[in-house]
């Protein structure tokens, strides 16, 4: 799945804009119930002297870190402050979970989709898990294979670090800095930090495990989840607010949700949406039936630190001013990702390509003329950004036919 399109990560409380297989994107919605993990699901223990540091990525607007494990190797994690679970790929789980006791069988959750297909995923804990010199040791976790997640962002992931896994650590992501820091909670507390134009902190609900705000948007407020696990801006339910657009809505890529799939709304507002003291200048948003989020398109501006002890978030720019969005620029097209070919997902209706040779099922071989093997995310995402036009080479047999498609502002 590709830049237009959006990605849905676990445990939020709603449908999402998805590309990757249905079935991903719905045990994602089953896991934002919050009964998927009955009991604990923070760590039995977390072990850290001062403070870590990791570098991170910003890719797609997820949070992706590496840390070596214990047995040596390199693994990849999305940092998900949206996820009350802990998802683990099948060969970490086989590495690091803890021995069960013999003729005890492990413990599934039960998955079923909107389109019928059931899935049991297992549980397990970990008997250790770190980032960097933070160590969290018996971590609940779910085993999951992100085959389709790694083929999108063209790199493999081991993992989603759900919230409560830093329950008693502070945690920071360094949106413009790109890194991680883990810090141990000092033994005086210090003073709360002085409120100024670049910072504001905010008190946020953790009854759920997850974090909760009040955000403003003109004169109305409403609560929100921070969701590093959305790539989105901010996914807005409309009930019981006035929402005012300069752009839109109009209709965007396919989102799948428990009732079926149906097209997602997008547009721009003519109101400014307030965090704290942060003003976001007429953002672009994504509608939804579910609870409001704010995901990483929105997050990337900031520097956040979550205070687990005392529910407090703190939000903090290096720069003044508000922030502004950029138009979402788009193809009108949609792709699931593969080695040799990436398959079209979906056109979006009242788009260019709508009235071109091209539908959901084609298969392209060449971007420009290069091989899709060529093109990462970061690299087709720049492209979207900057190009007129792309041309894509479909096949058809043995039939390879380019197929110039426009870009343009899907939101202005």
């Amino acid at each position: 799945m590709i830049p237009e399109s959006r990605v849905q990560l676990p445990a939020v409380r709603r449908s999402w804009p998805v590309q990757l297989c249905l079935l991903f994107s719905l045990v994602c919605l089953l896991f934002s119930t919050g009964c998927i993990l009955p009991g604990r699901r923070s760590p039995g223990r977390t072990v850290l002297e001062t403070r870590t540091v990791l570098p991170a990525r910003i890719i797609s607007n997820f949070f992706v870190v590496e840390s070596k494990l214990a047995d040596g190797r390199t693994y990849r994690f999305i940092i998900d402050t949206g996820s009350t679970a802990t998802l683990v790929s099948p060969d970490l789980a086989k590495k690091f979970a803890a021995k069960e006791r013999r003729g005890s069988p492990r413990s599934k959750i039960h998955v079923r989709s909107a389109s019928g297909g059931e899935i049991d995923l297992e549980s397990i804990t970990l008997r250790q898990l770190n980032l960097g010199d933070a160590l969290f040791e018996r971590v609940p976790a779910l085993i999951f294979d992100f085959t389709d997640l790694s083929g999108h962002l063209g790199m493999p992931i081991d993992g989603i670090i759900g919230f409560p896994v830093f329950r008693d650590t502070l945690l920071t992501m360094d949106y413009p800095g790109q890194r991680l820091l883990i810090a141990s909670y000092p033994t005086v507390t210090p003073p709360p930090p002085t409120q100024s134009p670049r910072l504001s902190t905010i008190a946020f609900n953790n009854e759920q495990s997850t974090p909760l705000i009040p955000i403003q948007m003109g004169n109305e407020s409403f609560i929100v989840l921070i969701d590093s696990g959305s790539d989105g801006s901010l996914s807005l339910n409309p009930v019981g607010l006035h929402p005012h657009f300069a752009n839109g809505p109009r209709v965007g890529t396919l989102i799948s949700s428990l009732q079926g799939d149906h097209r997602q709304l997008t547009g721009r507002l003519n109101q400014d949406v307030l965090i704290g003291a942060h003003t976001i200048e007429k953002p672009v948003v994504d509608l939804t039936d579910q609870l409001s989020s704010i995901g990483g398109e929105f997050l990337r501006h900031f520097i956040l630190t979550f205070d687990q002890r005392r529910n407090q978030v703190t939000f903090v720019r290096d720069a003044d001013g508000a922030v502004t969005m950029e138009p979402r620029r788009s193809t009108g097209l949609s792709f699931a990702r593969a080695a040799v070919y990436w398959r079209v997902l979906t056109v979006i209706p009242d788009t260019p390509a709508a009235s071109l040779a091209v539908q959901a099922g084609d298969l392209c071989v060449r971007i420009n003329g290069e091989l899709v093997a060529q093109w990462n995310y970061e690299r087709y995402a720049a492209l979207v950004k900057s190009a007129d036009k792309i041309t894509f080479t479909l096949l058809a047999g043995t039939r390879e036919t380019d197929v110039e498609v426009p870009v343009f502002e899907l939101v202005p």
